[in-house]
């Protein structure tokens, strides 16, 4: 799996970097949101707990996929912000919810 950041714009009223990637994923599957986030992470150079995957689609007839994510300055912002199923669904502030309960 090779990731490619096609576009990268930095939020700063939402305390965060917008990310377009394309996913090069020949010979396999689709990848997991969990490998595309630890991936993704390695090339921005950023925390993985910070980093919200919104979205990857796939596009039909290539081993490509493209996908958008978010990655916050804060796990605090992140929780601010961001959809709470997209925050279930990235990993982020899990144990923080875990610690709530």
């Amino acid at each position: 799996m090779k990731i490619e950041v096609s576009e990268k714009r930095d939020n700063p009223l939402q305390e965060r970097t917008e990310v377009h990637f394309v996913i090069d994923h020949a010979g396999d599957a689709t990848p997991t949101r969990i490998k595309v986030k630890a991936e993704l992470a390695k090339v921005l150079k950023a925390d993985a707990e910070k980093l919200v995957i919104d979205s990857i689609e796939s596009k039909y007839g290539t081993n490509k996929s493209v996908g958008y994510a978010k990655v916050y300055n804060s796990v605090e912002a992140a929780m601010k912000l961001e959809r709470k199923h997209l925050l279930k669904r990235s990993g982020v502030g899990v144990e923080a919810e875990a610690k709530e309960e």
